[in-house]
């Protein structure tokens, strides 16, 4: 007989893992995830993904404003029973009576190879940083941050053409995988947790709208590495003319200029911008109030020249 398991989790990222644990065959008599949020321009009251996916496969869902000091949601999760709590990117620090209530306690699947990377943004911070790979975690939780004892990681190739929403979907499938593939070894003490090595931690911070304005000063590759991370959200941006310019995809070049980092260097099938190390080619970018376009379109479309700023 499987375990029981309540699932908690919000966002897209989660969808996978409860996806793969059903279809698995796993117990899950309830799903705990964060309250509907208003979103779009209409600020329309909308449903987080992972409830989306909980009522579709009938499975009940509760979204606890609070769960700290919720009496109700405890003797709700109580008469549940679980053997085990799995969290995929629920968005709360999870209490300690909630920690000990399942015999098998509660784990998490955290996007990156930890103790790298704890925190909020492991995705956007790994791509910003260039590194060449970065994976999935599954551990025990423990009362700090993505500090518990590991019981399982995979490690997952970063392509150059990667971006935030594409890297997202790649840990997202393979931590689901991971995931269905511990939860059985897990229980049945066929896994020796591994504390982890809390002097190698490092950390990541909420991403902000403003961590994306482009500084042109900074070398091409680092530029590259911002428009990769901050896609598609916040968007690594510029202005043109005072008008906000987003840069969707771009790649570094080399180049010899004298211009001053910001000034369009080439501008005819291409538009390849002046850094303070090298250049930046930008493939595509989004002008504000209009639609994508490749950066040959823009040339030719907003009628740029070698010698304009991009601020």
């Amino acid at each position: 007989m499987k375990e029981r398991i309540v699932f908690m989790g919000t966002p897209d990222f989660a969808v996978p893992s409860l996806k793969a644990l059903v279809d698995s065959g796993f117990d899950i008599p309830l799903v705990v995830t964060q309250p509907d949020k208003p979103a779009g321009r209409g600020r329309k009251l909308t449903p987080p993904p992972v409830k989306v996916l909980a009522e579709k496969l009938e499975i009940p869902v509760v979204q606890p404003e609070k769960i700290k000091d919720n009496e109700e949601f405890r003797k709700l999760l109580e008469d549940v029973s679980p053997d085990l709590i799995v969290v995929v990117a629920y968005g709360k620090i999870l209490p300690s009576w909630l920690l000990n209530l399942p015999r098998y306690g509660c784990i998490n699947l955290h996007a990156s190879l930890l103790p790298e990377y704890r925190g909020a943004s492991p995705i956007q911070s790994v791509l910003l940083d260039g590194k060449e790979k970065t994976g999935v975690t599954v551990m025990k939780i423990s009362e700090e941050l993505d500090a518990g004892d590991i019981l399982s990681q995979k490690v997952v190739p970063i392509e150059k053409n990667d971006n935030a929403e594409t890297l997202h979907d790649k840990l997202a499938e393979v931590g689901a995988e991971l995931l269905v593939e511990t939860i059985p070894l897990y229980v049945k003490g066929e896994i020796k947790p591994i504390p982890q090595n809390h002097s190698r931690a490092t950390y990541c911070t909420r991403i902000t709208k403003e961590m994306g304005r482009i500084d042109w000063k900074e070398p091409a590759e680092k530029i590259f590495n911002k428009v990769r991370a901050f896609t598609p959200w916040p968007s690594a941006y510029t202005t043109y003319k005072g008008k906000r310019l987003k840069i969707t995809c771009a790649e570094p070049v080399d180049c010899d200029s004298d211009f001053p980092p910001g000034t369009v260097v080439k501008a005819d099938e291409e538009l390849v911008v002046a850094t303070g190390k090298g250049c930046l080619k930008i493939l595509r970018l989004k002008p504000e109030g209009r639609k994508e376009m490749s950066g040959g379109d823009f040339v030719r479309g907003y009628r740029i020249k070698v010698g304009d700023r991009l601020e």
